[in-house]
């Protein structure tokens, strides 16, 4: 990848963490966390890799994307406005009642593919749009977007299963291993080690990388689109609240804010990472 399209991604993903974090302040709730793990995949997914239109978000020709752990609205919501979908300062209205954009993700929001937010479910449903491709002789891929301590849901693994013997090559999905959910880290509560060798054991491709590199993602992605009879998986070792010191590796920005002295300091990360970005 070229250097100027590797500044190119990473700025977005900046983007994406400080819009994502306008929204969550706005609204005076919502997951910090998560939100920020997952920004470098999302940028090389929408601004990169994904064949996607926001003139025509409903085109039956568009890759799909599930967002199975789904109360990471903020992250896929900012992507969206940043790509177009609808308008930025639409964000403002997040968790209002009046709003379309609730804390988790809703399918009646222009680019969301999939309404989420009870775990577990998403790889379900991303399988049998990949199925329905593959029976209507449709070239699209269809993305999953999971969370580490998400796939302690038994029904991941009923559909990581049947993938890996129907050999949907057309699924490509990520694990956000960030290494902690809502109440601590996974080893604490319970493990899901090793990720990888639990996808392989049902027929996967698996690919495991930086998630924050984005040329490592956009890579991965690409041997995934080449793989020919598996599903791939994309087991991304990233850092929860990636971007700003404070939510780092903190279980406690899982769904809490900052305190009001807090939040300047942390918009003062994000924004010298996007000046250094666009310097």
């Amino acid at each position: 990848m070229e250097d100027a399209k590797k500044r190119e991604l990473a700025l977005m993903a900046a983007k994406i963490r400080k819009t994502a974090l306008q929204t969550i302040q706005a609204a005076g709730s919502g997951h910090i966390g998560g939100s920020f793990s997952i920004a470098d995949i999302l940028s090389v997914l929408y601004f990169d890799k994904m064949k996607l239109d926001p003139k025509d978000p409903k085109s039956p020709d568009r890759d799909r994307l599930v967002l199975s752990k789904g109360h990471c609205s903020p992250a896929l919501y900012a992507t969206l406005a940043l790509k177009g979908f609808f308008p930025v300062e639409h964000l403002s209205t997040f968790r209002t009642l009046e709003s379309d954009l609730s804390g988790h993700v809703e399918i009646h929001v222009p680019g969301v593919d999939m309404s989420s937010g009870s775990l577990g479910q998403g790889l379900s449903v991303a399988l049998g749009m990949a199925m329905y491709a593959k029976a209507k002789s449709k070239n699209y891929k269809t993305f999953c977007i999971l969370g580490d301590g998400e796939i302690q849901e038994g029904q991941v693994w009923e559909a990581a299963m049947c993938a890996g013997f129907y050999k949907a090559d057309n699924l490509i999905a990520f694990v956000d291993n960030n290494k902690l959910q809502l109440d601590g880290s996974l080893d604490e509560i319970m493990s899901s080690y090793p990720i990888g060798d639990k996808f392989r054991a049902f027929g996967w491709n698996v690919l495991e990388i930086d998630g924050h590199d984005v040329e490592q993602i956009a890579d991965a992605v690409e041997l995934a689109f080449s793989m020919k009879g598996k599903p791939t998986v994309i087991v991304a070792d990233t850092v929860k609240g990636k971007g700003v010191t404070l939510f780092e590796n903190n279980v406690n920005f899982h769904g809490s804010q900052p305190k009001p002295d807090e939040w300047p300091v942390c918009y003062a990360q994000l924004d010298d990472e996007i000046a250094e970005l666009e310097g």
